[in-house]
């Protein structure tokens, strides 16, 4: 499936195998004006145009038009099939009516950079994970290193706390390094300051599609029907305010600040050939969650960060961490099993984060692992050397299944660091 009559680059994260879903507008226009696309190498393609068009099956109705993804989200599989199939015909030329019509041509395919995107959808609720055992392993070690390093109830469950989805943000977005409360260890009370310890977390995420009714939980059998699709998420974090205040109720001010997330969101589908088996469960998963079938993705993710001093003399962000998908031990599908276990009921737009995504050896999914909690620091090309984030800097996530001369990819997931606001 590689004759798109779209001209790309071999190198573009946006192939014909992989058509994201997104919401733009043009960078003249209104946010009133944004409506759906697909990224087919440096192009959106414009989805609303097409179903205007008469383009797409009626079943869809005119979800493309709208300035979120959650309508499409909600029609469930059948629908998300027949809209990849028309929009690969009509990019392959199976289906002539885009090619060989100039003007819709001209108006529906518009380049990228002429554009702007907005959060793909309106995200209701937002739920964030603790998923890999690597990342679970060396946070215990840090922390607890005369216990064991896992809790009792880890390897039983996915655990998670709920997030806010008020400022989840898209990749680009500066965050602001957050005030808070804060207690030195060998202080007797806390004092409100700038966050001193300000880290990443290498994750990605999946947005809810169809969701269930209250009381009524989702399956592992048809928990994938419920899986729109993925993005690359850092979950930003605070580690001295998170460590003073997260216990006993978990994480709060110190994660609350700021999330980012890749505006274009990648489909099972465009997945599927990446396909592989997770991690081994140990003990044997209980039945409500044990999954017979292949339930990991084979995807390379990295973690680049570029110092002002660098941006300043033009230095490429530098590589600093590498992960993969597949190594996260609890799958997506898991996930939302669990979290619907009691009956929760899930949302077209819900947002459920992995969780950091470390791996083995030294594949550090976040400062708080690289510097081992500031006790060692990662030096950068300039000679500069970082045990946790700096003003300034521009920490860069990206990930991408390798294809036999394609890549599925995410685009890169980015944010520079603004100083706090002055006390």
């Amino acid at each position: 499936m590689s004759n798109c009559w779209v001209e790309y680059d071999e190198s573009t994260p946006f192939p014909i195998q992989n058509l994201p879903y997104g919401v733009f507008k043009l960078i003249n226009e209104d946010a009133a004006q944004a409506r759906a696309g697909v990224a087919i190498g440096d192009y959106v393609l414009d989805l609303a145009q097409l179903q205007q068009n008469g383009l797409f099956d009626p079943l869809l109705g005119s979800c493309f038009s709208e300035p979120g993804l959650n309508e499409f989200m909600s029609l469930g599989r059948e629908a998300w099939v027949s809209a990849r199939s028309t929009i690969t015909d009509l990019l392959t030329g199976e289906n002539p009516a885009l090619k060989d019509n100039e003007e819709l041509k001209n108006s529906a395919l518009i380049p990228l950079s002429n554009t702007e995107n907005l959060l793909p959808a309106r995200i209701g609720d937002y739920t964030d994970f603790y998923s890999s055992r690597e990342h679970a392993t060396n946070m215990g070690k840090i922390f607890r290193p005369n216990e064991a390093a896992l809790k009792p109830n880890w390897v039983w469950l996915p655990v998670g706390y709920h997030g806010r989805a008020s400022s989840v943000v898209l990749s680009g977005t500066e965050i602001r390094r957050p005030n808070g409360q804060i207690k030195a260890r060998d202080s007797p009370a806390p004092t409100v300051k700038a966050c001193g310890k300000l880290d990443f977390e290498l994750e990605m995420a999946f947005f809810v599609g169809p969701g269930n009714n209250l009381g009524d939980p989702i399956t592992i059998q048809n928990a994938e029907d419920h899986i729109f699709g993925v993005v690359l998420m850092n979950d930003w974090s605070a580690r001295d305010i998170q460590g003073w205040e997260y216990v006993p109720l978990g994480p709060f001010n110190g994660k609350n600040f700021g999330t980012s997330i890749t505006p274009w969101i990648i489909t099972l589908d465009a997945l599927e050939p990446f396909r592989v088996p997770g991690p081994e469960k140990d003990p044997a998963t209980l039945d409500y969650l044990t999954d017979t079938t292949d339930a990991a993705y084979d995807i390379h993710l990295e973690v680049l960060l570029q110092s002002e001093k660098m941006a300043q003399n033009d230095i490429e962000p530098a590589k600093i961490s590498e992960s993969n998908f597949k190594y996260l031990y609890w799958s997506m599908k898991q996930q939302l099993v669990h979290h619907s276990v009691t009956g929760c009921n899930m949302s077209p737009g819900d947002l459920l984060g992995s969780g950091t995504i470390s791996g083995p050896g030294d594949m550090y999914g976040s400062f708080m692992e690289l510097s081992w909690n500031g006790s060692r620091e990662v030096e950068l090309p300039t000679g500069e050397t970082r045990a946790w984030l700096e003003d300034g800097d521009n920490i860069i996530l990206d990930g991408w299944a390798q294809g036999d001369g394609y890549r599925v990819g995410f685009g890169p997931c980015f944010g520079p660091v603004l100083p706090a606001h002055p006390l």
